[in-house]
């Protein structure tokens, strides 16, 4: 009966959200048509100016449940445009056939947009990167007779053509672009293309100039963009993509300084450590970027999200796509990260009107690496439409310390300002400082993963029921089936010689089975025995996996990209089954010829050992066979796998190889994010509900190569501050809760190596903890400047003073209190200690103002703590926990 209530009240919730997002895309007209324009300082958007800062959010990474609540955050987090590629592979599954449904429907994705008042930027492309299988091409595109990728090829030009000029139209149909009062404002052709150009020759730059004439003829009526193409054409904008872009400069005088892709995280490959950019670094990059003219500037992720089905490139890039992004791979926000940025936005818009109002800033060398840039507007400034805040000047300016290592005290009109290493300071009216860099006053918020309290087996009381029966297996909850090795159907078939990869699989599967036979003779193995020799089966280069098989047993197993494979093997006299196993882990998505990289095998592939000498596989006949039963037999799907013919899974079969697991289990009660934990298994795929949640694989990252204090100062790159070593890079894969029924939900697991489908556990995604520290120091908080509605409010520091805020994920309240300390408490998050100053009604305090609430603010004063200690600057640090709010009702995502 309860499950059927949640079951009942989840159908409902759903409903209302269907109702509400269909009736804001229905009604609403997202804004009155404007123009965009641009000139050497911005984007003109209805004849203004405007800094915009914008979160890159890639559709099909997430699920259309979870789109508003992301859109929300960002609109919360300060962003002023959403940024996707499109993805031409998902459009355009077939040639000539269109899929615009589910995840992958553009266009109620950047309706919701516009309904949220944010406006979109659109990177068609169409070739995107973005870590996405075959960097985002279609793979039929590669069998069109005389294709050669981002080239002057005639064939894919035609291709790459139809399918932009396909984007374009459904936008305008759809009336999307902001002349039609439509959100978007900025297009994009092609992608880094710059990096390769070279390697085409004289056909690069014909492709260069093609690819823009082409864009700009389809009549869009609206900026167009290339990123890193430094002889962009003279009406694109060429943008930078890096970790810092403060020192970019576009190709013409007349173009305004753009950065698409600020990296505020990386990708992960599979064996690999965890990458993660410091915040205090991330916005230091985004304020030098402002502080020396820049405009516009995106995250690249805002929200990372998850690599659903097969959908990784790589090769080996992992299922999660978190990419340490300010909104995690759930959708939560991602603490500090969020918050420090949010507050950096605001200080950034109240610098708006004088840095939209001056040309170029005044330089001011203030030390050997402290420098300012002032934006002031003396006059009334009569283009654009700009206005003066009466008689006053608009002055903003940013103070920059590059020093790595030192503080400095600096003079600047007339006030002295201490900056510390590595940071920049924000002054919207050249005199409060509202915002530092280095200086984070937000709170922390450590994530975890919790029981759902609903594991699929009890491993130990599995184990007691199996003593309890005198040691004989019982039956439990998983089912299991066994994967035919090699071919399973008629839809196979036989041909001379070794095939490539792709030209057979089309990327319908990874998985490609070619098998022969081997006869081996009795001086064969007189030879072996005398001269101690073993055969071995070598291939010249192989990506991504291949698995060896002698008459159905697996022999080894070699990983790589393109990398050489020697295995040896052992055969028995008389005919002999050889099948090999193909794997891919991920298409290759970036570089040149990209329809040359293909898959499988290379060179030569040959038999070593026998005694006439070697045995060239190529000239043998083989047989081929895509995929694998279970695969195309759909058994993770919710009618077949009712039908199909598993067995009772019991506590000795395990492990094993090649095994397709299925199971079913309760969805969690709340709202929180959902996650299997994998840990326990191998390498393979999982599917929930028909949904394929995408490939899993144990692999651990290596010992070393991460760092036990994470410092920010100085430049950053990707194998700066790593964490996770020495453990599985992936263990949690996202279920999203939109996939989910009340009860009963199927669970399907393909297999490969072995692992204990036992101690799959299914958790849950929370923030339990905050921690923070704000100094009586630190700056005023801007979101008490800003106001977005006015971007020519006059600045006043009245009654601003800093203060602590905490907040709990929605669902939560602050439970407890568990260490206050208003003085000079020591320590970090989780390990604070107090100080020889402390003020004794701190924990009373803090208490007050934030137990049981989902958020809370403290003023960080003497006022409110007393003085505890006179002459020293005094410092609040808070840790709480969080729990869930009983009064808080189920959500469906």
């Amino acid at each position: 009966m309860l499950a059927r209530m949640i079951g009942e009240f989840v159908l409902s919730r759903c409903l209302l959200l269907n109702s509400i997002i269909h009736f804001l895309l229905v009604s609403a007209n997202f804004f009155q048509p404007f123009n965009v324009s641009y000139d050497h300082r911005s984007l003109i958007i209805d004849g203004h100016r405007r800094m915009l800062i914008s979160g890159g959010i890639h559709y099909p990474r997430a699920t259309p449940e979870m789109w508003p609540d992301l859109i929300a955050k960002s609109k919360e987090g300060g962003i002023d445009v959403i940024q996707t590629y499109v993805f031409w592979d998902r459009h355009e599954p077939a040639r000539g056939q269109y899929f615009f449904e589910g995840q992958y429907d553009l266009v109620k994705f950047v309706k919701l947009v516009g309904a949220s008042g944010l406006y979109f930027h659109l990177r068609i492309g169409p070739y995107v990167c973005a870590e996405w299988n075959f960097g985002g091409f279609p793979v039929w595109l590669r069998d069109i007779p005389g294709i050669v990728f981002r080239t002057d090829n005639a064939p894919f030009k035609e291709e790459m053509q139809r399918f932009v000029k396909k984007i374009v139209d459904l936008m305008r149909d759809e009336m999307l672009l902001s002349w039609q009062g439509g959100p978007i404002i900025m297009m994009q052709i092609e992608n880094e293309y710059g990096n390769i150009e070279h390697s085409f020759g004289p056909g690069g730059k014909e492709y260069l100039n093609w690819a823009s004439r082409m864009a700009l003829g389809l009549g869009a009526g609206i900026p167009w963009i290339m990123c890193r193409q430094t002889d962009a054409p003279v009406d694109i904008i060429d943008t930078c993509n890096a970790y810092y872009c403060d020192g970019f400069k576009p190709n013409s005088l007349k173009k305004p300084i753009f950065w698409t892709e600020d990296w505020d995280g990386w990708f992960t490959t599979w064996g690999g450590s965890l990458p993660h950019r410091p915040v205090e670094d991330l916005a230091f990059a985004v304020a030098r970027f402002f502080q020396r003219g820049g405009s516009f500037q995106n995250y690249y992720m805002y929200f990372g999200g998850t690599n659903f089905g097969r959908t990784a490139g790589g090769p080996f890039y992992i299922t999660s796509y978190d990419y340490d992004a300010p909104l995690d791979e759930y959708g939560l926000l991602s603490e500090p990260k969020w918050g420090h940025l949010k507050d950096l936005h605001a200080a950034i818009k109240l610098c708006e009107p004088a840095l939209v109002a001056v040309d170029s800033p005044q330089y001011i060398k203030l030390g050997s690496k402290q420098e300012a840039h002032v934006y002031r507007a003396d006059a009334p400034t009569k283009s654009l439409n700009l206005t003066q805040h009466g008689s006053q000047s608009r002055c903003s300016a940013f103070l920059a310390n590059i020093d790595e290592h030192r503080a400095a005290t600096v003079k600047f009109l007339e006030q002295s300002y201490t900056l510390p290493p590595w940071s920049v300071t924000i002054l919207p009216d050249c005199r409060n400082a509202v915002f530092n860099t280095a200086k984070v006053r937000v709170q922390t918020s450590i994530k975890s993963m919790e029981p759902a309290l609903l594991d699929l087996v009890d491993i130990s009381k599995l184990k007691q029921a199996v003593a309890q029966n005198g040691g004989s297996s019982v039956p439990t909850s998983w089912m299991t089936m066994k994967e035919p090795i090699g071919i399973w159907s008629e839809n196979h078939f036989t041909v001379k010689g070794i095939l490539e990869h792709l030209n057979v699989t089309k990327d319908n599967s990874d998985y490609l089975w070619y098998f022969t036979r081997i006869h081996v003779t009795d001086e064969d193995i007189a030879f072996w025995e005398e001269n101690e020799v073993q055969p071995a089966i070598t291939i010249d280069s192989m990506r991504d996996v291949v698995r060896v098989f002698i008459n159905g047993q697996l022999t080894g197993s070699v990983v790589g990209h393109w990398v050489k494979v020697v295995q040896p093997v052992q055969f028995q006299k008389g005919y002999n089954d050889l099948m090999l196993l193909s794997q891919t882990v991920g298409l290759q998505n970036y570089g040149a010829f990209l329809e040359k990289d293909g898959a499988g095998f290379r060179g030569q592939n040959k038999l070593t050992g026998f005694k006439d000498g070697d045995i060239d596989l190529s000239n043998l006949l083989w047989t081929y066979q895509v995929g694998l039963q279970g695969e195309f037999q759909k058994l993770f799907s919710m009618e077949n796998s009712e039908t199909a013919e598993w067995t009772d899974l019991k506590l000795d079969d395990i492990p094993s190889t090649f095994t397709w697991y299925k199971t079913h289990f309760d969805t969690p009660s709340g709202n929180d994010p959902v996650a299997l934990d994998l840990g326990s298994m191998g390498k393979g795929q999982a599917w929930v509900n028909g949904h394929h949640i995408g490939r899993y694989w144990t692999l651990v990252a290596p010992e070393d190569g991460c760092q036990e204090n994470c410092d920010y100062r100085g430049a950053y790159g990707s194998g700066k501050c790593r964490t996770n070593c020495g453990k599985p890079t992936q263990t949690w894969y996202h279920v999203p809760r939109s996939w989910l029924q009340a009860s009963n939900n199927l669970l399907v697991l393909f297999e490969e190596t072995g692992g204990n489908p036992f101690e799959i556990s299914v958790k849950l995604r929370s923030a339990r903890i905050l921690c923070a520290q704000v100094s009586e120091t630190h700056y005023p908080p801007p979101q008490k400047w800003f106001h977005p509605d006015s971007l020519d409010r006059n600045i006043s520091i009245k009654d601003t003073m800093p203060e602590m805020q905490l907040q709990c994920q929605d669902g939560y309240i602050i439970s407890s209190v568990e260490f206050a300390s208003y003085g000079n408490p020591q320590g970090s998050c989780q390990k604070f200690s107090r100080g020889n100053c402390h003020a004794p009604v701190s924990l009373a305090v803090v208490s007050k103002a934030c137990q049981g609430r989902n958020k809370c603010s403290i003023a960080v004063s003497n006022t409110v703590f007393g003085d505890p200690c006179r002459g020293i600057v005094k410092t609040l640090a808070v840790e709480a926990k969080c729990v869930l709010s009983t009064s808080v009702g189920y959500s469906p995502y």
